[in-house]
C-alpha cells in the first residue's frame, strides 16, 4: 500500500465522492484506509450501565483504490512512484505528477 497514515486524500468513487480528507488509519490486511470526514455511517449501538445506546456517526473505511493522494505542490490529484535518494540510498515517495518528494 503505497498511502500512509497523514496523506491527504481525495475520494475519486463512491457516494462520496469528491470530497477530501487526511488519513486517519490503514488497514493493510484488507486494503483499505479510514479518511476522516468521509464516508460516515450510523451505527445502532445498545446501551449499557456505564453508556448511553443511541444512533452513532463514525467513519467506514475506503477501499485504498477509491481515493488518491492530494499532490501538495499543484494541490491535485496524482499518483504515487518510487525514487531512490543518492544521499542516503533509500528508497522515497515522490508525487508523478510534480516530480516532488512526499513526505
Amino acid at each position: 500500500m503505497k498511502l500512509k497514515v497523514g496523506d491527504k486524500v481525495v475520494v475519486i468513487a463512491g457516494s462520496s465522492k469528491g470530497k477530501e480528507g487526511k488519513i486517519t488509519k490503514t488497514l493493510r490486511n484488507e486494503d483499505k484506509v479510514i479518511v476522516e470526514g468521509v464516508h460516515i455511517v450510523k451505527k445502532h449501538k445498545k446501551g449499557n450501565g456505564q453508556e448511553t445506546g443511541g444512533i452513532l456517526e463514525t467513519e467506514a473505511p475506503i477501499h485504498v483504490s477509491n481515493v488518491m493522494l492530494i499532490d501538495p505542490k499543484t494541490k491535485k490529484r496524482t499518483r504515487i512512484g518510487y525514487k531512490k535518494d543518492e544521499k542516503t540510498n533509500k528508497k522515497i515517495r515522490i508525487s508523478k505528477k510534480s516530480n516532488e518528494k512526499i513526505d
